[in-house]
């Protein structure tokens, strides 16, 4: 099975889905900004985490396809905000919904995107019990996903950040919403608690994976391909695992914190970064949190979504971007 033809067939439901769940209604406006993120694409990954376990599990996409929108839709929600919070004005590729519509418009879209989560997940038709269990999970990792933002925004003021501070920043603002996209397919798909936990922590684990190797891709993908400027974390003095490692062994990176860098400055720096070990350190740490993660799917029989799901894992360490 090819992946990506997998992911988009799944997420073409989901887009058509959008369309019919988030229309763009009076005032206008809001709704274009709301929408504009949702609409430039992305991988939609969390969502077709979420329809894959209700498959694995026995249900089918149809049923669960509010849900899968639900939890876009929140991913699009923080990205907005944190494109205001760390003043990038460019995310995929497009002026972010800050810049074109002003701080106060984004701000807004995003509050839009984060309520109407929660009012389409009510539409999922399955038991009570379990849509209630699933709105639990989604209020508790949206307000885990702030605390992880509040830690990040706060980390940027600390002249010294341990690893373990790292990753349980990571853990709660990237990785919960694929814990939470994994636990609500299973749990919507009838799975008992066992097994809906135990999606939970393959998103989880996956979720780090994923966003330790986007630290990586932030200093070696050309800005063409990341739809963002390269070594943005670096000049914003993000203290991202491969910096928190790169100060342990006693680098000094010059544009750490410095806001701005000509290429030859970043490319630099990326040079240092690979030859201290730092780079190859926060790669390798990635793939054992991945190969952690696809370890907690044997709990599932083996069938075609587990072994998407499977593959996901694998390519959070192996995409370009």
């Amino acid at each position: 099975m090819m992946l990506i033809d997998e992911i988009k067939k799944r997420s073409s439901h989901v887009d058509a889905a959008i369309d019919e769940l988030l229309p763009v209604t009076c005032p206008e406006e809001l709704y274009k900004a709301a929408r504009y993120l949702v609409d430039a694409g992305g991988k939609r990954l969390r969502p077709t985490v979420l329809i894959l376990a209700a498959e694995a599990v026995g249900s089918d996409l149809k049923s669960v396809l509010p849900a899968a929108v639900a939890v876009e839709l929140v991913h699009n929600f923080t990205l907005i905000h944190d494109d205001i919070m760390d003043k990038d004005d460019i995310r995929r590729g497009m002026p972010a919904v800050h810049v074109k519509w002003g701080e106060a418009g984004a701000i807004l879209a995003g509050d839009t995107l984060y309520s109407k989560a929660f009012e389409i997940l009510s539409k999922v038709e399955n038991e009570p019990v379990r849509i209630l269990k699933c709105m639990d999970v989604l209020s508790k990792t949206c307000t885990e996903i702030c605390e992880g933002q509040w830690l990040d925004m706060d980390f940027e003021t600390w002249d010294q950040v341990t690893e373990l501070e790292y990753i349980e920043m990571v853990e709660k603002k990237t990785s919960v919403l694929y814990a939470a996209a994994a636990k609500i397919g299973a749990l919507l798909g009838g799975a008992s608690d066992e097994v809906a936990e135990a999606l939970s922590e393959y998103g989880r684990l996956i979720g780090i994976g994923f966003q330790m190797y986007d630290d990586v891709l932030d200093l070696i993908s050309p800005e063409e391909v990341l739809g963002k400027v390269r070594g943005s974390d670096l000049m914003e003095g993000k203290h991202t695992l491969i910096i928190i490692d790169a100060f342990g062994k006693g680098v000094n990176l010059g544009i750490f914190g410095k806001g701005a860098a000509t290429l030859e400055e970043t490319e630099a720096a990326v040079r240092t970064l690979t030859e201290c070990g730092s780079l190859d350190y926060v790669k390798n740490l990635a793939i054992s949190y991945i190969n952690q993660g696809k370890a907690k799917l044997d709990v599932l029989r083996d069938c075609p979504e587990k072994e998407l799901l499977l593959q996901i894992a694998d390519y959070m360490i192996a995409r370009e971007y």
